[in-house]
């Protein structure tokens, strides 16, 4: 295990919905690390755009959103009742509303946008400087952090996927539709994979965990040991 002196980056990459803000942040749980989930960033960003009806049937209105990226304050903020670090948007936590469907459905989009990835790549970039960080999302290490120590990529079924984040709207009481979730995965995936701005890709030096039948402990268990031996 990295000690307090000798603390690494650690980068966790892959598909949405599989599970990696879950893991990183028990990972950094379990060596005091800071830990960020660089995609409730971008959630963010997309609520602040559907608030401020910056879309409009999926597609996002790019020159107004750039005129108001300067509007935009993204950050995060030690929350003592549960223990993490909240998203907070200009002066909001936005933790729960971020994870409803309608942000899910026009996050990519948003994300694709040149100048909003350039922002957030910056103040993510910022908060790992001093190392002891894992952070999760789709580019961090192959754009922000492409020397990080560890790189994972994760990855699942997209039907196990899809059950799983059925289960967790559902378990927060929202009437959501499994296939319109799976659909919403399959697209995301794609989107991800093909957009021009930093697109989904697993980096050359990142070890693959596919999770698609394991539990959370046995997640945990296998970054654990990947650390171990780094």
């Amino acid at each position: 295990m990295p000690d307090k002196i000798n603390k690494i980056v650690i980068a966790i990459d892959g598909h949405s919905s599989c599970g990696k803000s879950t893991v990183a942040r028990e990972v950094a749980r379990k060596l005091n690390y800071l830990f960020i989930d660089s995609g409730a960033m971008y959630r963010a960003v997309t609520l602040y755009c559907l608030r401020n009806h910056l879309i409009e049937h999926g597609i996002v209105k790019i020159p107004e959103l750039k005129a108001s990226l300067y509007r935009i304050k993204v950050y995060f903020k030690f929350n003592p009742e549960t223990l993490h670090n909240d998203i907070w948007l200009n002066g909001e936590n936005v933790e729960d509303e971020i994870r409803l469907l309608a942000v899910s459905q026009n996050v990519s989009p948003v994300a694709a946008v040149a100048e909003v990835r350039q922002l957030l790549v910056a103040l993510q970039q910022e908060m790992g400087r001093s190392k002891g960080i894992v952070m999760d999302g789709r580019d961090i290490g192959t754009v922000v952090f492409p020397e990080a120590e560890l790189k994972i990529f994760m990855t699942a079924n997209p039907d196990v996927r899809a059950k799983r984040r059925f289960d967790e709207l559902t378990a927060k009481g929202e009437v959501v539709s499994y296939e319109e979730i799976r659909a919403n995965i399959i697209e995301r995936d794609r989107y991800d994979e093909t957009r021009l701005e930093s697109p989904l890709h697993k980096a050359t030096d990142a070890i693959v965990l596919d999770n698609s039948y394991m539990t959370r402990e046995e997640q945990l268990e296998w970054v654990l040991n990947r650390i171990a031996g780094n």
